[in-house]
């Protein structure tokens, strides 16, 4: 009957992925048993192929397949309408809201123009070249300050950069190519960078807690330790994701060469910054203040204290989406000099706000909060135990395949936390050095590139409209598999030199 309605109007491929994902949830639903006695984990897999299946081929909007946890996960019994409801207005939403509200206001006074001519007076020679600074600035930047908030600072300029290159003459498909490239570098990049310093990326530190907990006489892990180890590996990964954009994205705009002297020109007809432009450029260094200097950063001989002890106890109750929503709220207050009676910031801009982006990011929270609840999570960490009797290359290349596909599909915090009680346990059979275990589950945690929802930098420059899921999808297997190979390569060189 549904193919009767919809033969003349979808095309058979689509129509097939559309037939795929129900159809793959009905035969693990009812033909498969993952965990005797736990019908929940059997349950939560199908949830998860069913969506996984939509978002890989897009069989529909990516926004309304994020409606589906929030359909099956009560119907299945997993948990109720309410918790899952909480995880799709989680606080990092509002984190992403705030940022998107000091992006729409950096866009309105054109700051993001001034900011993107600025980077290509400088790096504006051709495709490669300005891909090259977009990764690095961002890269950088994403090792202090949470990868989220770094793409959101950095996303208006390389939009910007985008419009700029799009008023040459070039083609539509060198164009696309370039905002493809430019926005998935950002992404990377970000996810990269935090990979590099201890407090880069909550995954890192969720490692720390758990390895100080469980070897407590072990003095060998501070933030030095781990930018020794960690930075080289970040490095050669953020070099893998250039060459992997360069050739997948930029190969057919290699004699693309752009005349700086266009940029620099246009740079100058700006003229001098605009009240606004300050104020909107003073709160955004603030915001990013505020989301760096909130705890405390010991580099051994140096230490810098962060905001957060003028408050006491309280600093815990603020999170960095209460800094972003806080500091986007203060431009609806301030007004503007040049435009008389309105304010830096007003709802009519606000409303733009992408609803189905923030569908889908709570779509993954919601994944995440079923496969804990449901003890998938779990059983796939179990699954680790195979390793135990396998050479050490073979553990650490293991762990990195499977901590990386965990974490396409749940929250990479939780699947950190979940997989190292394992690795722990692991340990203690095979007297491996704990490192040696731990770090590559930590940094593997990261890699997830290939889907929107694997990390909220993908969901964000996802939502800007100019990437297909399946340019991601190909990009991220690529990147993918560059971060095991290179994480495994240099954990057996380590583990050489250290890990003995």
């Amino acid at each position: 009957m549904l193919y009767g309605l919809n033969r003349h109007s979808v095309k058979p491929a689509h129509f097939s992925a559309l037939l795929a994902g129900p159809t793959a949830f009905f035969l693990v639903l009812f033909f498969a048993d993952l965990n005797p006695g736990h019908p929940e984990v059997t349950r939560m897999a199908a949830v998860t192929v069913w969506v996984a299946i939509w978002w890989l081929t897009e069989a529909t909007d990516l926004a309304v397949t994020a409606l589906l946890p929030f359909i099956l996960i009560p119907i299945l019994g997993i948990a109720d309408s309410q918790t899952v409801a909480a995880q799709y207005m989680d606080q990092t939403i509002f984190l992403f809201i705030g940022g998107v509200l000091l992006a729409f206001a950096i866009e309105r006074w054109n700051l993001h123009q001034r900011i993107a001519l600025s980077i290509l007076s400088k790096l504006g020679t051709n495709p490669a070249t300005m891909l090259a600074g977009v990764m690095g600035a961002t890269f950088f930047i994403s090792m202090w300050v949470s990868n989220t908030a770094t793409v959101m600072m950095m996303l208006s300029a390389v939009l910007g950069i985008i419009i700029q290159v799009e008023k040459h003459n070039l083609s539509p498909f060198q164009k696309n190519a370039i905002a493809k490239a430019m926005l998935l570098g950002l992404a990377y990049a970000a996810s990269i960078g935090g990979m590099a310093t201890l407090v880069g990326t909550a995954t890192n530190l969720a490692f720390y807690k758990i390895y100080l907990d469980a070897y407590q006489d072990a003095h060998d892990m501070n933030f030095v330790s781990w930018f020794v180890l960690a930075f080289p590996i970040a490095v050669l990964l953020l070099t893998a994701a250039f060459f992997i954009l360069k050739f997948s994205f930029l190969r057919h705009a290699k004699k693309v060469v752009f005349d700086r002297s266009y940029f620099i020109a246009s740079l100058r007809q700006l003229g001098n910054m605009a009240f606004e432009e300050k104020i909107v450029l003073t709160v955004f260094v603030m915001t990013a203040y505020l989301w760096f200097g909130r705890k405390d950063i010991d580099f051994g001989s140096f230490h810098i204290t962060g905001w957060s002890h003028l408050l006491g106890t309280q600093a815990s109750f603020i999170t960095d989406s209460t800094v972003a929503i806080g500091m986007a709220f203060l431009l609806f207050l301030i007004p503007s000099k040049n435009e008389k009676g309105k304010m830096l910031m007003s709802w009519e801009e606000a409303k733009k706000l992408p609803i189905g982006i923030i569908l889908l990011l709570g779509s993954g929270f919601a994944l995440a909060k079923g496969c804990d609840q449901s003890g998938l999570s779990t059983w796939l960490a179990q699954e680790l135990l195979f390793l135990k009797d396998a050479s050490p290359v073979v553990v650490i290349a293991g762990i990195c395949v499977i901590v990386c596909v965990i974490s396409e599909l749940a929250s990479n915090v939780a699947c950190i936390q979940l997989v190292l009680p394992i690795l722990i346990a692991i340990q203690k059979v095979t007297h491996l050095p704990p490192l040696m275990l731990m770090v590559p589950a930590a940094l593997a945690a990261s890699l997830g590139f290939m889907l929107p929802v694997a990390t909220p930098p993908n969901t964000i420059v996802f939502g800007s409209g100019r990437i297909r899921a399946a340019d991601m999808r190909n990009a991220g297997l690529l990147l993918d598999v560059a971060g095991i190979v290179i994480i495994t390569a240099a954990s057996m060189m380590i583990r050489l030199l250290i890990w003995k």
